[in-house]
């Protein structure tokens, strides 16, 4: 019953709205879920399991109640933790389509000069076209802006932006889903019925699938790009109680 009901949400209700009256619904539902199997590190709540989530075919284990975090949201703040400066220096940071989990946090982070931005989100700061970022070339040290680029009408042109205003010394994460079944990354913009969209591209608002080559996607828009396989390093135990996706390359940009 409730993957019917998140799967439903999810197809039927603009995402801006799901964004501002979401998380009340979940966190009501995990008083039902309350036990000590999962753990997310971002809110470090503690669950029987985690909510299913998926707009045709809901994951099991997947949304935090508490925080809405998922599978790849968890990972990443794992990363930011292990592997990265973030927690530790001073940074300025472009968020772009902030995620609920992140804003209130990486807001409290008192190292932080922390901008959110997006075109149509409710939860941003900054009302912002991907394709033409109102910042000045290197202004940050840090962008994030996750599962964004299938949605965009040029990628590489969002990603060059996003590039111009990082600083030299400066890293991005930009993951988007894949299909590893592709050896390329398949795009037509002739494609506009969003019943066709949805079958070929698993969304109607997207523009593309990547594929195996999204690494030399991000290299064409003037990265140089790390493939980290933080997941796959890490033993079953600890994936299984974060719920992590278990596959996951992290892509660390930097400027070439």
């Amino acid at each position: 019953m409730i993957k019917n009901i998140i799967s439903w949400t999810l197809r039927n209700i603009p995402r801006k709205y799901i964004q501002l009256v979401g998380h009340f619904a979940t966190k009501t539902y995990g008083i039902f879920l309350s036990g000590n199997n999962v753990e997310c590190p971002v809110c470090n709540s503690t669950f029987s399991k985690f909510l299913p989530y998926g707009r045709l075919e809901p994951r099991e284990n997947a949304l935090c109640p508490s925080c809405l975090s998922l599978e790849r949201h968890r990972l990443m703040y794992l990363y930011l933790q292990e592997k990265t400066n973030f927690f530790k220096d001073n940074l300025k940071v472009l968020h772009v389509a902030p995620e609920y989990c992140f804003i209130d946090r990486f807001e409290k982070m008192k190292n932080l000069d922390y901008i959110t931005a997006d075109i149509e989100s409710p939860l941003a700061k900054v009302k912002m076209d991907l394709h033409h970022i109102p910042f000045e070339e290197n202004t940050f040290d840090v962008v994030f802006c996750n599962h964004v680029l299938e949605h965009v009408e040029d990628d590489i042109r969002c990603m060059e932006e996003m590039r111009r205003v990082l600083k030299p010394s400066g890293f991005a994460i930009m993951q988007s889903p894949q299909d590893w079944a592709l050896a390329t990354t398949f795009e037509d913009k002739t494609i506009t019925d969003p019943k066709e969209r949805e079958r070929l591209f698993k969304q109607d608002d997207h523009f593309r699938i990547f594929g195996k080559d999204y690494n030399k996607r991000l290299e064409q828009g003037g990265w140089h790009v790390t493939e980290d396989k933080f997941v796959m390093e890490m033993p079953a135990e600890r994936v299984k109680r974060f719920a992590l996706p278990k596959e996951e390359i992290i892509y660390l940009c930097e400027k070439k």
